[in-house]
């Protein structure tokens, strides 16, 4: 293969020269040891006294080798101003149902190894070089095909625009969708021991770094430098390196197992051993109270047998009960004035009593607990009894860190991390620490609703600080003042979702909550090549300080630290050129570091390449309309603080309809309307579903439910937040199958059952031709049911199920999250909705007829109202 040519700037394919005559390490052999163990670890163990890759691999802690921790260091001589984070209100711990499995290994290149020509050995001395490229020792690229879809990072576009200016058009934007991703499997992904990191920048060695295979030094593709490998990546050809899977595989999971706290719960139990804590509001009238109690005999008779319980009841008191009686509910009770004193509850909780406890030695105590619950009986409207969920969260903190004795035997156990508090709420917090007076009416509500929110904020950090997540389930009709629970479950990682009622969807949360995958100890860096920079973060998390993760010579990370871990959820990442870009490729590398549930300290490293155009036209094929709408529509609803701003954000939509379209479209000959991109059909008419939703129309009336909405949004996974954007529509047919159509009120047909998934909302309709016929509407609502089921069984929160018969009051629900195309002339509705050729002219006109003519525009119109002329669907 012919030599590189010499560019104007560095191309990761362009090796610096290397000092000569530097003898190469070679490497060293060893056959570990086979131990045997009775039970089958979760992660493969490597004896620690036998590590040949810890023998190979840099000390990265050595300031010999350029990394140090502590102060910061600075960057780049001339950089832009940091990033902004922004963080919002509420984390997001939003379960997704369909996310990908881990990926497979992916093919390798079918281009063989390049080599450049050699005259006289040289090595690798020290990361620096001197000599020209005649000298170089063979190269070999490993280089996997451009692949720029993964199950963990979905980019907005799979191509870079080389222009600065086109690429920095606001209206469109740049950027990508990433999330954890699921729990790490067993596969050829799974690396047991040190990673190769590049000294200057942190990076890690991947598969589209260069390798000189005579001394295995290896070029980083972020900052171009060269790097030592201790002699592992010496091998005789491109085949031999293959083998290592960092350099064959895009996404890697480096895994190292060990007690990391004392008391530490083996691998095999680790996960269903961590506590959970149900901390319950007692100031409930019966009604509520009844399915309260359905709710949580349900929740226990779900958990594993491993699973440590406690129940901490508040009102006025908090009543900490105790598993040790185990033939009636028992409680020691103390004050919710005021939190709890460091010495009455190390009294408690070195005391005799057991408030955690395995549910295969208390599932009968819970039950006789949660029988025990009585109703409120003084004459006190709901908003105004007293709560004093503050101090009750605070001791269930206290029991989750003390020594808590278990039945079985006996044994005092320190609790592992992911530890899960869970409220289950029926009213605002209005006594003791961090509540507020019971009218907003109160002359000095702004002061204490401030200082109320600050006191949360505080106990959710501290939660956090002892690994533990606390999520809010909220039911009823009381107002719960959400801006003074919110901070409370955002600063621990958890999640705070609103209720119609403590009936079926508050019990499916509940189950959900205590059972999905948490890690702890989260970290997300991402590093990308020079021209590129990150302007804006949006996720469950906050910017990290130099002194909590490792730091590097010239490191160009923006570094996150996540509130949890956990594949429900995402950051949006907004990117932009700082520059023309005049190489072929950029790179993105996304690194997360967390300890998972079974208490494993695990870097997950997934690295991209992207090509680079000249071509407008290239770079709009690329985008992938779905993730650059959801990257706008969280970019828009970061501003949507409240309803006045949702209302203001509707015009911004408008105004990024006209700029994408001036900027990247054509104009119209003889006219001054312009087209919209052919190339983004589907983008428009996504934004008009973010416009006229839930997120920013006028469906949700109450701030409060904006609030949790939005907020939810914002930290969702892709999956979720792409349904809370623009809903699903399927049609139920003959034979039980489901027709998928766009979300347009043409698919209210009579005979029809149709789906509509709008993410935290499931809606079944049934026309009034089809409900007429009572054994086969049982059967088709039967089968709607089941697909909806079936859609969402891994969702959190759960979504409301509702059912309704066309005409119904409730079928407005329905109507108002579609499309009205029924307004559009007859072509129209046939090139958007094709479903509509297959009906007679009858049915047409009955369905014509059947609308009731409102103000509302149709997508069409809408596009028009903004002088510009909608692309033709694909």
């Amino acid at each position: 293969m012919a030599n590189t040519p010499q560019r104007s700037v560095n191309h990761p394919g362009t090796l610096p020269p290397l000092e000569p005559n530097r003898p190469s390490p070679q490497p060293l052999s060893h056959t570990p040891p086979v131990v045997a163990s009775p039970t089958p670890p979760r992660y493969p163990q490597v004896p620690p006294s036998f590590r040949p890759d810890l023998m190979h691999s840099p000390n990265l802690l050595s300031p010999s080798n350029g990394m140090s921790t502590g102060s910061p260091i600075p960057r780049m001589s001339t950089p832009p101003g940091p990033p902004v984070f922004n963080t919002p209100v509420k984390p997001a711990a939003v379960p997704f149902r369909t996310s990908p499995a881990t990926p497979q290994p992916t093919g390798y290149s079918s281009a063989t190894a390049s080599s450049l020509p050699v005259s006289t050995p040289s090595y690798y001395s020290n990361g620096s070089s001197t000599g020209s490229q005649r000298d170089l020792p063979d190269v070999v690229r490993m280089e996997e095909p451009i692949a720029a879809d993964s199950p963990y990072v979905l980019f907005s576009a799979n191509k870079v625009l080389r222009q600065k200016k086109l690429a920095n058009v606001a209206s469109l934007g740049f950027g990508a969708i990433v999330s954890a991703g699921r729990e790490i499997s067993p596969g050829p992904q799974i690396i047991q021991r040190d990673p190769h990191r590049c000294l200057h920048c942190g990076a890690y060695s991947n598969p589209y770094t260069s390798i000189l295979i005579g001394s295995g030094q290896w070029q980083c593709v972020i900052c171009e430098k060269m790097n030592g490998s201790k002699g592992e990546y010496v091998a005789m050809s491109k085949e031999e390196l293959r083998n290592f899977p960092e350099l064959s595989l895009s996404l890697v999971d480096y895994v190292q197992t060990g007690n990391r706290r004392p008391g530490f719960v083996p691998a095999s139990d680790s996960r269903t051993s961590a506590p959970v804590v149900l901390v319950i509001d007692e100031c409930l009238d019966e009604p509520h109270l009844q399915h309260l109690q359905s709710s949580l005999h349900a929740f226990v008779d779900s958990l594993p047998q491993t699973t440590r319980l406690g129940v901490v009841v508040y009102g006025r008191t908090v009543s900490i009960y105790d598993f040790s009686e185990e033939s009636v509910a028992s409680a020691d009770v103390i004050s919710g004035a005021k939190s709890p004193s460091a010495e009455s509850m190390k009294s408690l909780i070195y005391g005799t009593g057991v408030y955690l406890s395995p549910m295969h030695a208390s599932l009968k105590v819970a039950h006789e607990i949660f029988s025990s619950l009585r109703p409120y009986t003084l004459n006190v409207p709901e908003a105004s009894r007293d709560r004093c969920l503050g101090t009750a969260v605070e001791a269930a903190l206290a029991i989750i860190q003390g020594p808590s004795a278990e039945m079985s035997g006996g044994v005092v156990r320190r609790a592992g991390g992911n530890s899960r508090i869970i409220v289950c709420a029926g009213g605002p917090i209005t006594y003791g620490p961090g509540s507020v007076p019971h009218s907003m009416s109160h002359p000095n509500y702004p002061y204490m609703e401030k200082t109320a929110i600050k006191w949360m904020e505080n106990l959710g950090r501290e939660a956090h600080r002892h690994n533990t997540v606390v999520d809010i389930l909220c039911a009823g009709t009381c107002p719960l003042r959400v801006p003074v629970l919110q901070p409370l479950a955002k600063a621990s990682g958890g999640v705070l979702v609103l209720h119609d009622d403590f009936g079926e969807a508050f019990g499916v949360d509940l189950q959900r909550a205590a059972t999905r995958a948490a890690g702890s100890h989260g970290l997300l860096e991402v590093r990308c090549s020079d021209d590129i920079r990150i302007t804006q973060v949006i996720g469950p998390g906050e910017e990290a300080h130099s002194e909590t993760h490792e730091t590097f010579k010239s490191d160009p990370a923006v570094c996150i630290q996540m509130l949890s871990v956990e594949e429900t959820q995402s950051f949006s990442i907004s990117m932009e050129n700082k520059r023309d870009i005049e190489s072929d490729h950029v790179f993105f590398q996304f690194a997360f570091h967390y300890s998972d549930v079974y208490q494993a300290d695990v870097s997950r490293v997934i690295t991209f390449k992207l090509p680079t155009v000249d071509s407008v036209s290239a770079y709009l094929q690329s985008v992938v309309d779905e993730a650059a709408a959801v990257l706008i529509s969280k970019r828009t609803l970061l501003i949507a603080k409240t309803q006045k701003d949702a209302v203001d954000m509707r015009g911004t939509v408008d105004e990024r309809i006209k700029d994408i379209a001036l900027k990247f479209g054509s104009q119209v000959p003889k006219s001054k309307l312009y087209s919209f991109p052919k190339e983004l059909s589907s983008l428009p008419e996504l934004l008009f579903h973010l416009r006229r939703g839930p997120l920013l129309g006028n469906i949700i009336g109450h701030e409060d439910e904006r609030s949790v909405l939005r907020n939810l949004f914002l930290n969702a996974s892709f999956d979720l937040s792409l349904r809370m954007v623009a809903p699903r529509c399927l049609m139920h047919q003959e034979g039980g199958t489901f027709e998928e159509l766009p979300a347009y009120d043409l698919s209210m047909q009579s005979d029809k059952a149709v789906i509509l998934d709008h993410g935290t909302d499931v809606f079944i309709w049934l026309g009034a031709e089809l409900s007429a016929d009572e054994v086969k509407s049982a059967a088709v609502l039967a089968a709607c049911r089941t697909l909806a089921e079936e859609l969402t069984e891994f969702r959190f929160p759960a979504p409301r199920i509702l059912a309704f018969k066309e005409g119904s009051s409730q079928a407005r629900y329905f109507v108002c999250r579609l499309i009205p195309a029924h307004k559009d002339p007859p072509y129209e509705q046939e090139a958007r909705f094709p479903q509509v050729r297959r009906l007679t002219g009858e049915q047409r006109r009955k369905l014509k007829s059947s609308f009731i003519e409102f103000d509302e525009e149709s997508f069409c119109e809408w596009m028009r109202s903004l002088k510009v002329v909608p692309p033709e669907p694909r």
